[in-house]
């Protein structure tokens, strides 16, 4: 992580990588703020669904924008579905 993404989390209490994962989830899997708060109490970590919150405000939209950013873009192949429609008694 370059210098300038690092500072943006100076002075939370949490790392980087549990503040990166609660985001991650909350865009990428639409888990709630609730459900998340038990994912990590689950793992040892104890945080409020409030703080939780407040990290996906702050730092949400960065994720966000770089996961629309990541997805994957239309290839080579396509796959078609055979599909036939009768319009007027005539079969297409």
């Amino acid at each position: 992580m370059d210098k300038e993404a690092m500072l943006k989390y100076k002075g939370y209490r949490f790392p980087v990588e549990i503040i990166s994962y609660v985001v991650w989830c909350y865009y990428r899997l639409a888990v709630s703020l609730r459900d998340i708060e038990s994912l990590l109490m689950y793992k040892g970590v104890e945080v409020s669904h409030e703080t939780i919150r407040s990290w996906v405000m702050r730092f949400g939209r960065i994720y966000a924008n770089n996961l629309k950013r990541r997805e994957g873009t239309r290839g080579d192949k396509w796959h078609l579905d055979e599909q036939c429609i009768v319009i007027r008694g005539k079969r297409y």
